[in-house]
């Protein structure tokens, strides 16, 4: 791999913030985060492999629900300090069941879930 992921800049914490969007219709489907060896397992598989803060491990997304997410594009941002991914995602998104974890609206004041869990 000749992308030197070091040049991404990292939080304290060795992180760096990921949008995923769909490939097909460009909905954003999820936030995550991915530290250096994230980025460098997500390049070299073509699989999405984000950091799980919680349980401070590797997380490959659709590993143990088959919702994968297949890399179709990395994106970075003017700062470097954030991360696009285009994926060909297989199933909801979300952990809840949902096609995006962005599936609540705040409408004249009040949150309202605008998505209903894929049946």
């Amino acid at each position: 791999m000749s992308f030197d992921v070091s040049t991404l800049v990292y939080d304290e914490r060795g992180l760096i913030p990921v949008i995923a969007q769909d490939e097909v219709d460009g909905a954003v489907l999820m936030m995550a985060w991915m530290n250096a060896e994230a980025v460098e397992k997500t390049l070299e598989t073509g699989r999405v492999t984000y950091w799980s803060r919680s349980r401070q491990a590797f997380w490959v997304k659709g590993e143990s629900s088959g919702h994968v997410q297949e890399l179709v594009d990395l994106r970075i941002d003017c700062d470097g300090d954030a991360l696009l991914v285009i994926v060909r995602q297989t199933g909801p998104a979300c952990h809840t069941n949902r096609r995006s974890c962005f599936y609540t609206a705040v409408r004249e004041g009040d949150a309202v879930e605008i998505m209903a869990p894929v049946a």
